[in-house]
């Protein structure tokens, strides 16, 4: 039987959310979620309560429970309304995104590179059998 932090991860995931932004959007300290899968642990009711301040759309009774929808009706669409959390949560998510473009474009460069450098080896390898 899944117990409430299985279907917190199971609401994580469909959010597309890491365990580590997830921490940092309920303000629970990082690797709190992990912890708590690791050991089977009970969520705390104030963790609770933070998730559904930040994630008013997921069914509390499901989290809970198990019963019902993961999603209260008529929001399985919505994920989250950016615009409706704390000012001080739009801006820890929007330093997350901030991040993970800044490591993408940082990975892409270093890709870009490697090519470049492939392709210039090989070409001073042609020129050289040439030569």
């Amino acid at each position: 039987m899944l117990k409430t932090i299985d279907r917190l991860m199971q609401f994580i995931k469909y959010a597309g959310l890491s365990a580590r932004q997830f921490d940092l959007s309920i303000g629970a300290s990082n690797g709190y979620i992990l912890r708590m899968q690791k050991n089977n642990a009970s969520i705390g009711s104030d963790v609770i309560e933070n998730i559904l301040k930040t994630y008013p759309h997921l069914n509390v009774n499901w989290l809970i429970t198990g019963e019902g929808k993961m999603l209260k009706e008529n929001e399985e669409e919505l994920i989250l309304d950016f615009e409706e959390l704390p000012k001080e949560k739009q801006t820890e998510i929007e330093q997350i995104i901030e991040a993970k473009i800044k490591e993408r474009q940082e990975e892409e460069l270093k890709r870009l590179l490697k090519e470049v450098t492939e392709e210039i080896e090989r070409t001073q390898k042609k020129l050289g059998k040439k030569g």
